[in-house]
């Protein structure tokens, strides 16, 4: 407690610090008018409406890259009308001919490696959550939430969907893509008179980015600093969003070889989005449906940590910002969307919890004030000794001067009854906790500061969590400090806590060259020092890791990385990095110096073949460790896509511990019929999970955003080449609505 003291002393001044920087001037907006019409419109990517003739552009696009200070070799149009109920969008893109770059014909397309073009709405004009729609050159769609002011990709998302309409058309000097978003897509304030937007478009044939409001190179081309203005010609009315009522069925025939057991079955569910005036969502889920259509990448994991995955599951992203952005993202997270409906058998393996009711409210309270809450009962299984519980959170967060927020939340996650296999400490744990979070008007600053409690029973007096972030960003220096306290008595269960009983300190600074040559586009130098020290072992130095790296970027978009690193590890445990099941562990209460160095190469990601690759070599703990690793990517446009990713580590420990070659391979295929037939196959090979798998799976979208999925599941044994658990699946699911 006494270490707690002296945080919150060097916590709430730096608070004030960062908030002497929140008013920051940003450079004059452009605007253009929306004009409103009662005539109707088709989305057939031809804007031979009269409309259309007489709606304002907004034009004159800026180039981003190569060069941030001239106006784009290849220009867009964008024309936009509205009615009640819709946002029609025209974008007329000039192009030096039609060889584009798709990467398939499946929606919510990776944007940077091919041709399209993207619209940034942030409908409350406060430059930290927007609504992201884009298309390509063949009519495929995206669309995504960005959050946190665009700062970093944490912040953005395209796993949200929404039901809209678009079509493209080639022709000779230019595409055109035609839109119809329902405004009820949107959330905003009744009686708004206009919107902050911006757009950003990548040109493979011309090596050009370009974006609507001017962005400098040190900013990301997704963040929302540098918006201008779509003004209505009328207010905005009242939103009629529809009820979406979206149910499932599906079946499944399961065998387990180690068991030699089969099963099948039958469910059914759904979801229900429910509008609740113009800027909140409710959505109500019942015995929904979380199996994996779409299976998550392997990683190869040689830490003593746990390693977070991303969340896929639609019902929790909406809105997800609220809920997940409180605290630090690599070390202090309390909520991770994923430790729900997930849980862990009595042999450590995490297996499927299943969810049965959960309800979840978010959005926008008034024009500074946002509140998310969600209530989630997870189902007990007593043969796995898992109890059933309730899961709540309680978040607001109130917008302070330009850009800046703080936020308060409450956690419980509390055992629906008193369970003989579960200890007292585990029947409840709760999390209060505030954060401030800082973005300057026109991101030159930006951090965080924060200080959590946890609660749950026979809890050790170490039961903080706090740290605190600040950040500059310039067009020739970046640089950050970061600071991180987790007691050992710390706990969220329903967080991402990688360890606790740290002190943790990062610090970075980059410096950023801009050449006038033809062939490096920019370089960089970077320092990036991380220290760990442990509050109940007298500030002992447990970890460090000295990193120095240069990086550059080529002007055909190839980049190239060399980096060197110094490192010290004390184990408090014995530890194998192999994770073999009968080798000798490292000796633990002992120190381990080491050093290394890695170099990379990404090639250029416009071309029908690309590649990344990179290797280390150096100490590792008492001995070596060599690494590859890299992926490979072909397109065959339009249809096929086909990657392979692989990773591989050499270990060598000397006797009496074990050494290892250890392999990570996953060749995947892509086959898009068309916009609504989709075949992937994912084959993944990992001889340190000893796992060979096969995920296969054929989607229909006969309706939007409605869709039948044939999902096969094939897992074998490395070693012996046996099959471990084979399954197949038909899953149904219509969005309806009313």
């Amino acid at each position: 407690m006494i270490f707690s003291n002296q945080m919150r002393k060097f916590l709430f001044p730096l608070i004030f610090f960062c908030i002497g920087f929140s008013l920051q001037g940003q450079m004059a907006k452009r605007s253009f008018m929306v004009k409103k019409i009662a005539e109707t419109i088709v989305a057939d990517g031809e804007l031979n409406e009269a409309a259309w003739q007489t709606a304002e552009s907004a034009d004159n696009f800026w180039q981003y890259f190569p060069v941030d200070s001239i106006q784009a070799k290849e220009q867009s149009e964008i024309k936009m009308l509205y009615d009640d109920k819709n946002l029609y969008v025209g974008i007329k893109v000039y192009t030096a001919g039609k060889n584009f770059a798709i990467q398939t014909l499946k929606r919510d397309f990776r944007a940077g490696n091919s041709d399209n073009i993207t619209l940034l709405f942030d409908t409350f004009n406060d430059g930290n959550n927007a609504f992201l729609f884009g298309s390509n050159p063949y009519g495929v769609r995206r669309e995504g939430l960005v959050s946190g002011g665009g700062l970093n990709l944490r912040g953005f998302t395209i796993s949200w969907d929404v039901k809209w309409q678009g079509e493209s058309k080639i022709y000779d000097g230019y595409y055109i893509t035609e839109w119809i978003i329902p405004m009820a897509a949107f959330k905003f304030r009744e009686g708004e008179t206009k919107w902050s937007l911006n757009s950003y478009r990548f040109d493979t044939q011309s090596n050009e980015t370009s974006t609507w409001m001017q962005i400098p190179q040190n900013q990301n081309v997704f963040g929302l600093t540098f918006m201008g203005d779509m003004v209505f010609q009328e207010p905005l009315g009242k939103s009629k969003t529809p009820l979406a009522i979206i149910p499932y069925a599906t079946s499944s025939a399961q065998k387990d070889y180690e068991i030699n057991e089969s099963d099948s079955d039958l469910s059914y569910g759904g979801d229900m989005k429910i509008a609740i005036g113009n800027s909140l969502n409710l959505d109500i889920t019942g015995n929904p449906d979380f199996s994996q259509v779409e299976v998550d990448d392997q990683i190869t994991n040689l830490t003593r940590f746990e390693v977070s995955l991303p969340e896929k599951r639609q019902f929790f992203i909406d809105n997800s910002d609220l809920f997940s952005s409180f605290g630090g993202g690599r070390d202090a997270n309390p909520f991770f969307s994923r430790r729900i409906g997930i849980a862990e058998d009595t042999a450590g393996n995490t297996i499927e919890n299943r969810i049965l009711a959960g309800a979840r409210l978010s959005g926008k309270l008034n024009k500074d004030l946002r509140l998310g809450f969600f209530n989630i009962v997870t189902d007990e299984d007593e043969e796995n000794e898992i109890a059933g519980n309730n899961n709540t959170m309680l978040a607001f967060q109130q917008q302070v001067f330009a850009r800046s927020n703080i936020g308060l939340f409450f956690i419980n996650r509390q055992s629906l009854r008193d369970y003989d296999f579960q200890a007292d400490e585990d029947q409840y744990n709760r999390v209060l906790g505030v954060d401030y979070n800082l973005i300057s008007q026109d991101n030159l600053w930006s951090g965080k500061a924060y200080l959590h409690k946890a609660f749950a029973p026979e809890i050790g007096n170490a039961n903080l969590s706090g740290g605190m972030r600040v950040g500059i960003n310039t067009r020739n220096y970046r640089a950050f400090t970061d600071w991180v306290y987790l007691g050992e008595d710390f706990r969220s269960d329903l967080g991402f806590i990688r360890r606790t009983n740290i002190l943790k300190s990062a610090s970075n600074i980059e410096r950023i060259f801009w050449p006038k040559d033809r062939k490096i586009q920019n370089h960089t130098f970077q320092f990036f020092p991380i220290f760990y020290w442990s509050p109940e072992n007298d500030l002992q130095n447990t970890d460090y890791n000295l990193m120095t790296s240069w990086e550059a970027r080529f002007q055909d978009q190839s980049e190239v990385e060399i980096q060197v690193s110094n490192e010290y590890t004390y184990l408090f445990d014995d530890f194998d990095p192999t994770g073999s099941d009968d080798g000798i562990p490292i000796p633990g209460d002992q120190g381990y110096y080491y050093n290394s160095v890695e170099a990379s190469y990404q090639s250029n990601r416009r071309r029908l073949f690309s590649f990344e690759v990179g290797t280390s070599y150096g100490g590792f703990y008492n001995g070596e460790r060599l690494s590859v690793d890299g992926g490979i990517s072909m397109r065959f446009q339009p249809k096929m896509f086909f990657s392979l990713n692989f990773n591989y580590d050499k270990i060598t420990l000397p006797n009496p511990y074990p050494s290892a070659d250890i392999w990570l391979i996953s060749p995947k295929f892509d086959i898009t019929f068309s916009r609504t037939l989709f075949w992937s196959t994912l084959v993944q090979y990992s001889n340190q999970r000893d796992n060979l798998g096969i995920n296969s799976r054929l989607q229909w979208r006969f309706a939007p955003l409605s869709d039948l999925f044939v999902v096969y599941n094939d897992n074998y044994f490395v070693n012996s080449f046996a099959p471990k658990v084979r399954s197949i699946n038909l899953k149904l699911t219509y969005w309806l609505n009313i």
